[in-house]
């Protein structure tokens, strides 16, 4: 992922913040020789203090014998992503049909190093972090070993720790832009109202103001 520096993370909180809200992602897995890498939609909680994602798939996925082989993953987290039309992005003195569409978006790459869990306590505290995050309202049992209504359903599924060993945030939203034209993206964002705007609108004016 091509990075600017305009568009990098003013500092760790900023990424903190925004993939604490945005936990569903594509783990990325290199395949066996001469298979493509697998790459599988997952559920996570992420622990910034531990330095850690924690989810869990089900035992017949075909994921397990590359991981195996190779444990270096990379967990892919985008959103708030908008097209952005040409003349919304014209500089200053331009005309408006030759300015250049583009797309804003946020990114968080976890390089990772993946561990596969089979312990039965084990993966019941892992399940027990991941509806404390998803579910932090509680109404379902507790996970644990041997106990119903999950502790049967246990080895059908396989425990995923990865443990973060780098990190790439993007926040592209006319971040090497003037401010009148980062004024008028504003306002056609908001204008516009359609399926990601308020939340691109959102990052573009709060990273203009920090």
């Amino acid at each position: 992922m091509l990075i600017h520096p305009w568009d990098a993370a003013h500092d760790d909180t900023e990424w903190h913040r925004w993939l604490a809200e945005h936990d569903f992602g594509q783990l990325a897995v290199n395949g066996l020789p001469g298979e493509p890498p697998y790459v599988q939609p997952l559920h996570f909680a992420y622990d910034a203090e531990r330095g850690e994602a924690v989810g869990h798939l089900a035992r017949p996925n075909p994921l397990w014998a590359p991981l195996e082989a190779n444990p270096d993953v990379l967990l892919s987290v985008v959103d708030d992503y908008v097209y952005v039309p040409g003349p919304w992005q014209a500089a200053p003195g331009v005309l408006s049909e030759h300015g250049v569409p583009t797309s804003f978006y946020a990114a968080v790459q976890l390089r990772c190093t993946a561990r596969i869990v089979d312990d039965p306590a084990e993966k019941a505290e892992l399940l027990g972090r991941q509806l404390g995050h998803f579910q932090p309202e509680g109404g379902s049992a507790r996970p644990a070993a041997g106990e119903d209504p999950y502790g049967r359903m246990l080895p059908g599924i396989r425990g995923l720790r990865l443990e973060v060993t780098d990190v790439r945030a993007k926040f592209k939203y006319a971040g090497n832009k003037a401010d009148q034209v980062r004024d008028r993206i504003a306002a056609g964002l908001a204008k516009r109202g359609g399926p990601g705007d308020a939340a691109a609108r959102e990052h573009l004016l709060r990273r203009r103001e920090a």
